[in-house]
């Protein structure tokens, strides 16, 4: 009886250790040499103007997968719009994808009267797939300034640990690149 009660007691510890190492990896950044290459876009916004990942290298990118209809992101959006005017100049861009089955139609009303602040393009199957947002809402995409993922959410972010992720990858100085 002792023998069975002190294995399942060291099993619930360590079933609570993994999950404790589990939960603190979430909280951290991808670190640098595991990071892999962000795929690239270009997808027009509202005025058909050209928004390429590729045109924000040197810049973090918070990419950020949402719909008009998705409660998780009306809560992330208006953060966004923050973290956006509170770190441009530093270096962060945030771009959002809006995966809407009507583009534009529903779209442009939302983001006039959510005022958001960053470009908007409307993305599709395809791209969605690359980054694993194909069947959830909201995804948020962190890109390091070498166009890396260095972390993605499915879901509605915590939004301090997401911004303090966004702090790191600003100090993070772009790898130099060899010739």
């Amino acid at each position: 009886m002792r023998h069975r009660l002190a294995a399942g007691i060291a099993g619930v510890v360590l079933t609570m250790m993994c999950w404790t190492m589990l939960v603190s990896a979430s909280d951290e950044i991808t670190p640098r040499g595991s990071r892999r290459t962000a795929p690239g876009f270009s997808l027009n916004d509202d005025v058909g103007v050209p928004v390429k990942l590729s045109d924000c290298k040197g810049r973090v990118v918070l990419l950020n997968f949402w719909a008009t209809w998705c409660h998780g992101c009306k809560t992330e959006i208006p953060w966004y719009v923050e973290f956006s005017n509170k770190y441009k100049d530093s270096g962060l861009v945030v771009i959002g994808v809006s995966m809407d089955d009507d583009g534009w139609k529903s779209v442009k009303p939302f983001v006039e009267e959510k005022k958001l602040n960053y470009p908007i393009v409307i993305g599709n199957e395809a791209l969605a797939s690359k980054y694993g947002a194909l069947h959830n809402m909201p995804v948020s995409v962190l890109i390091d300034r070498d166009g890396k993922i260095a972390d993605s959410h499915a879901g509605v972010v915590e939004r301090d640990n997401w911004e303090e992720k966004i702090e790191k990858l600003l100090q993070e100085a772009p790898q130099p690149t060899s010739r």
